[in-house]
């Protein structure tokens, strides 16, 4: 159609074009399309159409200037939009030429289209140094918005860098980590997926494969990638494709049914209603163009009357593909002729389909933009009176120039260009939803808007259906994440989201799941079984409460008791010849320190503290010595009683009663000033062991200087050892006289209990140590007890008639 000014529109009405074979020796023949209709880009080209008019009705938007329209079919083919573009430019088209009174009639002042990225950056490049605005109303490929290449194109859809952010941005959403990619091998699809799997990388998403075909390739190529997609472990697939080549590949999927697969679409694909036919795909997601309303259109579309449809060729052929007939008789044998009954307002098809309306706005807003530049370029407000003046003559930079800064709002949308001449990137995110009929039908579950600020881009605010009509997401990853107390560690050779869940070591834990590294506790705490959290370790020493403690105490008490039960037994009969004859004074001494050291053994037990530390080696240490002194006291006694007996030696003299008391007292006095240096210099102290075990905390007692601990047991061993010498030179004597044989026995055991407990003392860990101590303890005092005491009572209680002066002056 002529007019003051002309549109160009470049849409792909067909899918492709006949091949031809040259021979190089004629001109070829001008490229013709072939295959059916698409009904969808019908509508778009009709779109432009309707706008065009509703433009040139208008009272406000260029009045008085009539706009006109040259539109073409492209076939979704670049060497026809090149065609096209060079038809564009030049403007001499027999039927818009004025012949010598040249006016702006004919003359291109922009373009509306194209469909694909592809053909859009072929037809930029050649208009583009002439200035011809090219918008583009479905032309996604982010490489387009560069504007060194391309400095003409704008665009009223968002570029497909929004949409692979959106579409990372959905997958990270629903926890996706293991996807396949499929994309069409152009430049829509290899911009598009390039720039969605550079994002999917910074988000830690994997790609099981990627790969590329095109419609035209061999049918081997697209079998290929639907066995790929078969023998996939990635329940998910991201498909940036457009709809012809995603025809083609789920139609050589549903010859072979694949297991089920959770489709992620691009907006090309994804809102294409023609779409809808491939059931098994129900379930898909993706995001779309926000759906629109543009009253008057529907009414437009299916106001076709004979005569427009028969001088159009396009019409012509979708009228006869709808109604399987021919409008004109073609031939004598042709009986299938239209015969006027058809009636548009019954067919189901994507170009009478006006309930999703998304990418037919985007070329309403295409049209209205460019009418808006050419208005602002021609037009002037004088007293909120716009006039236009059509002999105007403009040039085409500056319709470009008024383009750039293009803010309208049409029919309640917004209509502007950023630097990159791309609009606001605001989507819908759309659900293939089965319906009660059994047919698919698109559901907007949701909306993704880049102006928001970080995370709150997506909003999902209904329930989606996904594959096979589950309710629950989907899980798609190449590895279940490791729970908390494991680590991640990857396989060798495949992405990050493949690894193995090793469990963390020991004394380490991880408290998040997929950890990639296992932390180690804090000193004094332990992990828990699970491995997940730090507790406090449970702290460990030798307590009243336990059964260890429990039977130990038992044995102390009951070796005091005995002693002093002893003790009364002997001072009953204090004055009866067997306990006269064994030094009674030294006898009572020993006892009271064998009950010291039965009783020193409970300082052991519990919770260590400074004092109960300095006080349970430091009385231990004194009582012995103390209990040793009284032992060597007797055997000395013993020894010097045996001397008395021969002529002429009065030895007792010089060891009476002084000075035996003399002795045990020296010989403590040295231990006590060794316990008091020890105290003085470096005590013993409480201390938690976090050594001997990894899992607990032992509590024990320091020894602070290991000198004064082994000097305080060298002395008492001294002691034992000169006593034990002394026992074995009077073991000969007359046994109804003396007690060296069971000072001999005693200082036997005595000095086994000690040196077996050194090295069990070493080697015992934790509250068991405590324990060995306390064992050499009372079993060198039982030792002592009986081996010294127990014959004199069984004399005393059950044998008096050995206790007598006569029975032990014996000698035979």
């Amino acid at each position: 159609m002529d007019g003051d000014y002309v549109v160009g529109g470049v849409f792909s009405i067909h899918y492709y074009t006949y091949t031809v074979k040259n021979n190089y020796t004629t001109m070829p023949d001008p490229i013709r399309c072939s295959g059916s209709i698409n009904s969808r880009e019908l509508r778009f080209s009709r779109t432009m159409i309707f706008a065009i008019e509703e433009i040139n009705n208008s009272t406000k938007l260029l009045p008085g200037i009539k706009l006109g329209y040259q539109i073409y079919d492209s076939c979704a083919s670049v060497p026809v939009a090149v065609h096209v573009a060079f038809e564009l430019l030049s403007g001499l088209d027999s039927v818009f030429y004025a012949g010598d009174n040249c006016t702006q009639s004919g003359k291109v002042m922009a373009v509306v289209g194209e469909s694909g990225s592809t053909p859009s950056i072929s037809m930029s490049r050649i208009i583009g140094p002439f200035n011809i605005p090219l918008v583009s109303h479905f032309a996604t490929c982010a490489c387009l918005s560069d504007k060194q290449q391309y400095p003409s194109f704008f665009r009223t859809i968002p570029s497909d860098q929004f949409q692979a952010d959106a579409l990372v941005k959905l997958v990270k959403h629903f926890g996706w980590t293991w996807i396949g990619a499929i994309r069409s091998d152009s430049d829509y699809g290899n911009s598009g997926m390039g720039s969605f799997l550079d994002a999917a990388h910074k988000e830690g998403i994997c790609v099981e494969y990627s790969e590329s075909f095109y419609r035209t390739n061999p049918r081997s190529r697209i079998q290929r990638v639907a066995d790929i997609i078969r023998r996939s472990t990635a329940l998910v697939i991201v498909a940036f494709t457009t709809p012809g080549d995603f025809r083609i590949l789920l139609e050589e999927l549903s010859l072979k049914p694949s297991p089920p697969r959770q489709w992620i679409g691009s907006e090309s694909w994804v809102t294409d209603p023609s779409m809808l036919k491939f059931r098994f795909c129900a379930g898909a997601i993706g995001f779309g163009i926000e759906r629109s309303v543009i009253p008057g259109l529907r009414d437009f579309l299916l106001d076709l009357p004979p005569s427009e449809v028969s001088a159009s060729p396009v019409l012509t052929e979708f009228w006869e593909e709808q109604f399987n007939c021919r409008l004109e008789k073609r031939s004598a044998t042709d009986k299938n002729v239209c015969d006027g009954t058809e009636d548009i307002n019954k067919i189901h098809s994507p170009y009478t389909d006006t309930s999703q309306l998304r990418i037919t706005n985007m070329v309403y807003k295409a049209v209205y933009a460019i009418a808006h530049a050419i208005h602002n370029a021609v037009c002037q407000e004088t007293h909120y009176i716009t006039q236009c003046n059509k002999l105007t003559s403009i040039e085409i930079e500056q319709v470009l120039t008024r383009l750039k800064h293009v803010n309208i709002s049409q029919n309640g949308y917004e209509v502007s260009f950023d630097v990159n001449g791309d609009p606001v990137a605001t989507y819908e995110l759309v659900n293939w939803q089965n319906t009660e009929t059994g047919s698919i039908e698109l559901v907007t579950v949701g909306h993704y808007d880049a102006s928001l600020p970080a995370g709150q881009e997506l909003r999902v605010n209904k329930s989606l259906t996904w594959v096979e009509g589950g309710t629950q997401v989907p899980v798609s990853v190449c590895t279940v994440s490791c729970p908390a107390g494991t680590r991640k560690v990857l396989q060798k050779g495949k992405p990050i989201c493949c690894f193995d869940c090793i469990p963390c070591p020991e004394g380490e834990i991880s408290n998040a799941t997929d950890s990639s590294h296992c932390f180690t506790c804090l000193e004094e705490f332990w992990p828990n079984a699970k491995r997940n959290n730090c507790l406090p370790k449970p702290v460990e020493f030798l307590s009243f409460n336990e059964g260890l403690g429990i039977i130990l105490c038992v044995f102390s008490v009951g070796g005091a008791c005995l002693a002093v039960l002893t003790a009364a037994v002997l001072h009953r009969h204090r004055t009866s010849p067997i306990v006269r004859a064994n030094n009674s004074e030294l006898s009572f001494l020993l006892l009271f320190s064998l009950t010291l050291c039965f009783l020193c053994s409970l300082t052991f037990i519990g919770a260590p503290s400074d004092w109960s530390c300095m006080l349970r080696h430091t009385a231990f240490g004194i009582t012995f010595v103390l209990c040793m002194s009284c032992v060597l006291g007797k055997t000395i006694v013993v020894l010097m009683a045996f001397k008395a007996t021969l002529p002429g030696r009065d030895v007792m003299k010089w060891f009476g009663p002084p000075q035996q008391r003399m002795t045990v007292v020296s010989f403590t006095f040295i231990q006590v000033v060794i316990c008091t240096l020890w105290l003085v210099l470096s005590p013993p102290f409480p201390r938690k062991n976090l050594t001997t075990y990894k899992e607990k905390i032992i509590l024990e007692c320091a020894l602070g200087s290991t000198i004064g601990f082994w000097a305080v047991l060298g002395y008492i061993g001294l002691l034992a050892v000169f006593c034990f010498v002394l026992a074995v030179l009077a073991r000969k004597l007359p046994d109804s006289f003396n007690e060296a044989k069971l000072i001999t026995f005693s200082m036997l055991i005595f000095c086994a209990v000690w040196v077996t407990f050194i090295p069990a003392y070493v080697s015992s860990p934790g509250k068991f140590t405590v324990a060995v101590e306390i064992f050499a303890i009372l079993a060198s005092s039982f030792g002592l007890m009986l081996c010294i005491f127990a014959p004199k009572c069984f004399i005393i209680l059950f044998q008096p008639e050995k206790n007598t002066k006569k029975y032990l002056m014996n000698k035979t």
